[in-house]
């Protein structure tokens, strides 16, 4: 490169899209004065690499406070994305360069030797309190009056391999036992461990070697970083695998060895509950919320919703039985000491009290409280049922989730419960104590019990002391009915049918996504679907950044890749709305203009994704479209992981098909459909969620006071980022053709209800309305401009 920028030789490929170079530039310049870059990018833009070499910049610079990037998305693929960037920078570094050390951030389930092999009584189900459980005691064992110390119980976990070896037993690959073949050591992906397949026992007590030697290695003033038996800064980006690898075949807990990683590589990549959750963040990613952290928010245009999720909080039923139960055995020691029982239990309840000053009277109310709460919880699912369903205890196996509103959703004030609580006696000092009393309970048991277990009262005490806390216009409180059947329960009662439970919503999301932006030194917010940019920088807190000094710049890229290899689409067909369709399978003109349309671009050559909005409405559009066409007609239902990755594969593999999926599912956000992976993009509808939902109806009110329009605000632009997200899966390369089609009178022209204002200005321009009538035109007129070769 000319005149190459201060940044060119940590940027992974040889030359810069204008755009990537722009967007640097604007990225770097912003973070330099603790600002930070909303930039919206075209799929095909390379923001990825855009991101990650803006960031490196600043840490590089030693002009520059920064010391790392922190990578937030809430997409695996797109994690995935930044790991294949941040290796490529790597390999293309100068050769007088250090490689950038990375990290991505998995769950414990991800990296727990003993869950990865479903040994040791350990599986991904309940690794956290397995794990939990273990550390505790293993802990218990070598600190202050502990039995032993950390080196003596990896001796011992070391010593039954010795012991198997002498018995005549080995494995030649294992540590330190190249003569002793087939011992039975526990190997983690291939990677042999100095410990056996399952958990040690010392005393009687279990314990995790895995973590002895991580504490074994720990230094006793020094920091978590030197426990770490590799250098991370030779090795370049560590994923998921090769931390395992590394820590797991020295012996050493890859869990806690990611956690001493956390501040000390370059690049650390993970998701939104990374920075939002208030948890995560304080147990595990505090060190990363400072002013020397360059953050990235990828996919930012979900950064509202997923945030609001991670703010809002609720307690189930059940927690709220595990929680009063918990505090009965905290006090049951005292009780039969009162009766005339000397008891050394309760002298530890009575020393645990007085340390944390909470009264046995406090832990009596608490538990009076929570037992009157669920009573009211009963008798209000009840009534609610028997005036809503009066048939529901004949018809349990066919109830639906559902929502009971506490308050009026478009009237703030004070809900039932709250109000109920009041009449009852049980005021503030019962709701605040609520969570201190939790913590002292659970350090209690802690002690007292053996058992793996999570403590409910710590949890439960801190949603119950935030439902009285928080304020009531900008919060909505209801209980949640999650469908369920359980036997187990009485044949008349709701939680036979249902999991029941307090949930506190957070409406407005902005002040807690601002206010935790505001903790980094800067970085750059993304996605390929911002604009309206000015709703999204309210939203997301960022003029409140902006009015406090902290500049928000902004970009927006379209493609840039030649036009002529593009149809992009928006047909005035009848409003998809449900009003206009009715329900799946009802024959109307609305139904059949989008199933005509639909079908005229599904049956060209290639793969074509639908988007509809709803997994209903996706059935219902798979079943018809196999009536008329020839290809394949794939439909991706509700479902994990493992089955969207083999509906993704039969997608891609061998001739054309058709992939029928709803527009609020996973395979239209983030989905890499590289090449000819994808031929067209069929939206059907604007994809706006149900607003009958008391809880949508509750958000819809506090957008109304807080912007102009709730409604457009809240749902409305949501949803055209949504569609835009779908249709933007086609182009990916300078090189790549397709079709994209908006499918709804809304994108087409302009009426009282039309979205395409939301559209950024370069879409309004290329998206061209077209009659239903004309689109086979159109389309026949795409293809005839399809090059011989290409």
């Amino acid at each position: 490169m000319t005149d190459s920028p201060p940044w060119a030789d940590l940027f992974g490929h040889p030359e810069p899209y204008p755009e990537q170079a722009d967007g640097i530039d604007a990225a770097v310049d912003a973070a330099a004065d603790g600002g930070f870059l909303a930039l919206e990018g075209a799929c095909g833009t390379g923001k990825t690499m855009l991101a990650l070499t803006a960031g490196l910049d600043r840490v590089r610079d030693p002009d520059s406070d920064f010391e790392r990037v922190f990578v937030l998305t809430s997409v695996k693929q797109q994690l995935r994305q930044f790991e294949t960037d941040l290796r490529t920078v790597n390999e293309n570094l100068p050769s007088d360069y250090d490689p950038v050390s990375g990290l991505t951030l998995v769950g414990k389930a991800d990296v727990c030797p003993y869950a990865r092999e479903n040994r040791g009584g350990i599986d991904r189900e309940n690794v956290y309190e397995r794990c939990e459980g273990l550390r505790e005691r293993t802990r218990n064992l070598v600190g202050d009056g502990g039995a032993t110390t950390t080196s003596n119980l990896v001796s011992e976990a070391r010593s039954q391999q010795v012991g198997l070896m002498d018995s005549g037993s080995g494995a030649a690959d294992a540590p330190g036992a190249e003569n002793a073949p087939d011992v039975d050591y526990l190997s983690v992906d291939g990677e042999p461990t100095p410990y056996r397949p399952d958990t040690e026992e010392y005393d009687d007590v279990e314990f995790c070697p895995f973590y002895a030697g991580f504490l074994d290695d720990l230094p006793e003033d020094g920091e978590p970083a030197e426990a770490v038996p590799f250098d991370v800064t030779e090795l370049g980006h560590v994923d998921a695998d090769e931390l395992v690898r590394l820590a797991a075949g020295h012996g050493s807990c890859p869990h806690s060895i990611m956690g001493a990683l956390v501040p000390e590589v370059e690049v650390v990549i993970g998701n939104y509950y990374h920075a939002f959750d208030p948890v995560t963040t304080g147990t595990f990613t505090g060190a990363l919320l400072d002013d020397s952290t360059f953050v990235v928010c990828d996919e930012a245009h979900m950064l509202e919703p997923r945030v609001r999720d991670l703010v809002s909080d609720a307690v189930a039923d059940a927690s709220l039985r595990d929680a009063e139960n918990e505090l009965t055995r905290v006090v049951q020691p005292l009780s039969f000491e009162s009766a005339g029982a000397e008891s050394d239990d309760a002298a530890l309840v009575r020393g645990e009290l007085e340390d944390a000053d909470v009264t046995v009277e406090e832990i009596e109310a608490v538990r009076e409280f929570y037992a009157d709460l669920r009573g009211e919880l009963d008798r209000r699912v009840t009534a609610y049922l028997d005036r809503e369903r009066p048939d529901w205890r004949a018809s349990m196996r066919k109830l639906d989730d559902d929502e009971i509103p506490l308050r009026d959703p478009e009237e703030p004030g004070e809900d039932a419960i709250t109000e109920w609580a009041d009449g009852e006696g049980y005021g503030e000092r019962v709701w605040a104590r609520a969570e201190q009393v939790g913590a002292v309970v659970k350090r209690v048991l802690d002690t007292l019990e053996e058992e793996d277990k999570q403590r409910a009262a710590p949890g439960v005490g801190r949603t119950l002391n935030a439902w009285y806390r928080e304020g009531h216009t900008d919060f909505f409180r209801a209980i949640e009915l999650e469908r369920t059947f359980d036997e187990a329960e009485p044949p008349d009662s709701w939680r036979r049918a249902y999991n029941g439970g307090l949930a506190l919503h957070n409406c407005l999301p902005s002040e807690p996504i601002g206010d935790r932006l505001a903790e980094f030194g800067g970085g750059v917010l993304m996605s390929a679907t911002l604009e309206p940019m000015d709703l999204f920088r309210e939203v997301t807190g960022l003029d409140h950044l902006a009015e406090r000094g902290r500049p928000v710049v902004e970009r927006t890229y379209g493609l840039s890749f030649p036009t002529e290899n593009r149809a992009s689409l928006a047909v005035d067909a009848p409003k998809f709305t449900h009003q206009n369709r009715g329900a799946p399978g009802e024959e109307n003109p609305t139904r059949l203009a989008h199933l005509d349309a639909t079908t005229a671009v599904a049956r060209r050559d290639g793969n074509v994704l639908v988007g509809t909005p709803s997994y209903a409405e996706a059935t219902w559009m798979a079943e018809s479209l196999s009536e008329r066409l020839d290809k394949p007609v794939l439909l991706d239902e509700s479902s994990g992981d493992r089955e969207t990755e083999s509906l993704k594969d039969d997608f891609f593999a061998g001739d054309g098909k058709v992939l029928v999926t709803s527009l609020r599912g996973t395979l239209t956000e983030g989905v890499d459909y590289r090449g000819d992976r994808l031929s067209a993009a069929v939206v059907c509808g604007v994809p706006i969620i149900n607003t009958a939902r008391p809880q949508t109806r509750a958000v819809i009110t506090a957008y109304d006071r807080r912007f102009d329009s709730g409604f457009e605000t809240a749902l409305t632009v949501p949803a055209v980022r949504k569609a835009r997200q779908a249709v933007g899966r086609v182009i990916r390369g300078p090189d790549e053709r397709g079709v994209r089609v908006l499918l709804d009178a809304r994108y087409a022209r302009d009426s009282w209800n039309a979205v395409r204002e939301y559209l950024p200005k370069h879409e309004r321009e290329e998206y061209q309305p077209v009659s239903p009538d004309m689109l086979e035109v159109a389309l026949d007129r795409f293809e005839s401009r399809r090059p011989t070769s290409r």
